[in-house]
Formats: C-alpha cells, structure tokens, sequence
C-alpha cells in the first residue's frame, strides 16, 4: 500500500558561524552548476582559486550577527514549519536542504525508513528560477536515483501566482505596516542576466502545471517577470497607490545581474524624497541571511546614510499559521487529489 510523505526543502546553511564551516558550506553551493553556470574548470577557478580565499571569512561574521541560540534562523524556521505541518497533515514530514545538512539525501532516508513510498517534495522558493527550484529538483532526482529507486517523487511547483499564497502574503505584510512611509520596496534576490532564458525541460516536466501567466505555464515566465508579477498583485492587494517599487540584491561577481539593484535604489530613493522606507523579501519565505543582515542590517544603514529617516523591514512568512495553511493546501493540490480529505 502507497504512503505518502512529505518533504520540505530549503536554500540551507552552514553547521555554525566557523570559518571553516562557512567554506564548506559556500564551497557546496556556489559549485552549483546551476547557480554559477560556467564550465567546471572556469567555476573551480573562480569559486576555489579567488572566492573562497576570502569569502567565507567575511561570510562568517555576517553568520554571526544573525545566529541564534537554536542555531541558523533559516534552519530554524524551516523546523518550526515542520512542526506546525505536522500537527494538520496524517502522513510523515521531513526537511532537507539544497545545500549542507540536513540534506536532501538525510530528508529522504528518514521518510524512506518511515515506510513513505511516495514523496510530495515541496521546494520554499516562491518564484521558479534555476538557482533555486530548478537546482533543488534536479539534486532530488539524482539522490532519488542512487540512493532509493523505489520512492516515487511528487513536485509542488513555483506558487508565486496562486491565490491563496499571495493572499496570504499580502496580509501578512499588512499587518506588518506602519502606518506611515513613502515606499514599500520589493526587494527578490537577484540572479545574472543571462539565467533569465535558462529553463530545463527535464526538470519543468516533472512539475504538475497550476495555470498560466500571460498565456504561458507559470515556470516558463521568466525570474524577474515573476518578481514583477508578484509586486503588481501584492500591492494591488494593499491599495498601494504607487508606493510599490521592485528591485533586486545579493550580487555576486562582476557579471550583469538583473536590475534595478537594491542598493543602488536605497540610495536613490532619499534623492528623490521618499525617506520614509518598508522593505520585503518576497523571494524569501524564511528569513535568512540575507533578509536579517543583507537587509535588516546592511540596507538599513545604506539607506539611512543616504538621507533617509525611517527604515522598516518586514519580516518573512516565517512560521505563521496562515502560512502552514497555505503549504498543506498547495501539497494538496500538487497531488492532484481533487478531495483533500483524500489524501489528509
């Protein structure tokens, strides 16, 4: 008899704020071919012979400022999500992440041992991109077959056009708001250029199709167009009257990334009299490193020396309850099972 589990998979983090620990960690996901898509000679040479001589240093003083007694805040979330799925859902949920431990692999095994012979893989990122959804579903299907040909995996695909998500989005930043400021700014995290027209077929094929964006699958818009989107219907959602504005942070390297950035914009905006500032991290449903110190931290500071005078970051969706409703809803739906109760 078929047992259904679930697995929830995450960016990841490194085992503690070391330095040593950092470059494992950064080692793992910047040779990613799919998040530094060079050819493996020209990656190993960047990413071995010049990033990780000083990266992970710096990397692991920024790991510093937001760790937790828990450990990584990411990691945490992630548990805390689990806990929550698991009270509302009758079949076994684990966690794994892209990168580092727990791992896609450990997640599997553990659910594997549970008796679980069909997986419904759920990757946290909003918007398809291949440094994100795209990596995480081509590492399951590699672990799946080496390590357990007999499981089957179900994919929950990108979600950031589904209504119950933004709705849920939406008022959970609401809630959120001061009562006054001059921009909410979308801030996603960025991508080069060039990884906007790379899709897998391969692997978009395993993701059971939720609708169209602008007449095409949702996978098959762009990254950015995706942010876009999400902005536009968030801030219609909010009635924001033009306080919306989208950009992009986390750059890496000297390569074109997608634009407008987010620190060039935190610059501008006090030039341009909006010096009262809320920002989000959309692309993020955790918080991370790169909300709580790229953001909360180094954005803040960017901004206000730039002549702003109120900066206020919204926090993720976290381990919010509307939020645990929304997973269970879109596990649901990834199954194809008309009747929930079916498969609750």
């Amino acid at each position: 008899m078929m047992r259904r589990g679930i697995l929830l998979v995450n960016l990841g983090s490194p085992k503690s704020t070391s330095v040593e620990d950092v470059k494992e960690y950064l080692d793992e996901f910047l040779m990613d071919e799919r998040v530094i898509d060079y050819r493996w000679f020209f990656r190993y040479l960047l990413v071995r012979g010049i990033i990780l001589k000083t990266r992970p240093a710096k990397s692991a003083e920024a790991y510093k400022t937001i760790w937790t007694s828990e450990g990584s805040p990411l990691i945490v979330y992630t548990e805390k999500i689990k806990t929550k799925l698991q009270q509302k859902v009758d079949m076994p949920v684990e966690i794994g992440m892209r990168y580092a431990e727990p791992s896609i692999e450990t997640g599997l095994r553990k659910l594997a041992e549970q008796g679980v012979t069909e997986v419904i893989l759920f990757p946290l990122y909003p918007q398809y991109a291949m440094s994100t959804t795209e990596t995480v579903i081509a590492k399951a299907e590699e672990v799946r077959k080496l390590k357990f040909p007999n499981l089957s995996i179900k994919y929950v695909g990108s979600f950031y056009q589904q209504e119950l998500y933004l709705d849920c989005l939406a008022q959970s930043i609401k809630e959120k708001l001061p009562e006054d400021f001059d921009t909410l700014l979308f801030s996603y995290h960025g991508v080069p250029e060039r990884h906007l027209p790379k899709v897998d077929k391969k692997i978009t094929s395993l993701i059971p199709n939720w609708g169209e964006d602008q007449g095409k699958p949702l996978y098959e818009i762009d990254y950015k167009q995706q942010c876009l989107n999400t902005t536009v219907a968030i801030a219609s959602r909010l009635n924001l009257d033009g306080k919306a504005q989208t950009s992009f942070q986390s750059r890496l390297g000297k390569d074109k990334w997608i634009e407008p950035y987010t620190d060039a914009t935190l610059q501008n905006l006090p030039k341009q009299g909006k010096k009262k500032l809320v920002i989000c991290c959309p692309a993020f449903v955790s918080d991370c490193l790169e909300t709580l110190e790229e953001i909360s931290v180094e954005a803040r500071s960017i901004f206000l020396n730039a002549g702003g005078e109120t900066f206020h970051y919204i926090s993720c969706l976290n381990d919010e309850d509307r939020w645990i409703d929304v997973i269970k809803a879109l596990v649901s739906e990834s199954t194809e099972v008309g009747n929930h109760q079916e498969l609750f």
